[in-house]
């Protein structure tokens, strides 16, 4: 049944219109109190932080508070469509080059 399924424009949509209502709510507001960049941790603050799907809706994520965090600009975009494993061993990465690099 052709009706049964959403092509990946439709999916990423319904899932982005998720989380733009997720934005509205007290639980994003509390994830942003801290000012704190999920993924490198630095203190922001508040309007520096960015909503970022841990496991990008291109990827198949979806948008629900287990997959959703706060972070950086820098992070965000650095982060771009990686997988939370792909992620980590970029940022191992680039700390083993920061150190040899030293």
């Amino acid at each position: 049944m052709k009706g049964d399924f959403l092509s990946i424009e439709e999916f990423i949509k319904k899932e982005k219109e998720k989380a733009r209502k997720l934005r509205q709510t007290r639980w994003w507001r509390r994830q942003l109190e801290r000012g704190m960049c999920y993924y490198c941790g630095r203190r922001v603050g508040v309007k520096n932080l960015t909503m970022d799907h841990k496991i990008p809706l291109s990827r198949g994520g979806t948008s629900d508070r287990l997959n959703i965090v706060p972070c950086c600009k820098e992070c965000n975009n650095k982060k771009r469509y990686l997988l939370p494993w792909e992620w980590e061993e970029y940022t191992k990465k680039l700390k083993s080059e920061k150190v040899d690099g030293e």
